[in-house]
């Protein structure tokens, strides 16, 4: 322990038995081993914070690890949709497309007028009555 053998334990005990008094030796005895407790906690709840330290870093790599598995699997169905829907899509002709919307721009741009001179001769003359 620090290099002390036990003649020099004995020497510094009796050192101390003669600069302290034998009343107050136990007094500081019970708080050098107080003392020694309280250093023995702290060191262990640092190793103890360590470990868990140590323990966020391997829960944090898992994590990312899975989750880049899970992006490679979204990014692998997503292509594998995407090649399906071009193999099983019809062929598509842009000019038909164009003629057609631009068709139905032009219906909703004219609309066709109702005939009104055909509708009045459908409907029975009225009689005009004279006014009095």
């Amino acid at each position: 322990m620090f290099g002390i053998g036990l003649p020099e334990l004995i020497i510094i005990m009796v050192i101390a038995l003669v600069v302290i008094g034998p009343s107050k030796l136990p007094d500081l005895a019970r708080a050098l081993g107080k003392g020694l407790a309280e250093f023995k906690k702290a060191s262990q709840e640092i190793k103890d914070s360590l470990n868990l330290d140590e323990e966020i870093r391997t829960i944090k790599k898992e994590t990312t690890e899975t989750l880049n598995n899970f992006k490679d699997s979204i990014d692998k169905a997503a292509t594998d949709i995407a090649k399906d829907v071009d193999d099983e899509a019809p062929e598509v002709n842009e000019e038909e497309i164009t003629a057609t919307v631009n068709e139905a721009a032009a219906d909703r741009a004219n609309p066709e007028i109702p005939d009104t001179q055909s509708s009045a001769a459908t409907e029975p003359d009225k009689k005009e009555t004279p006014e009095k």
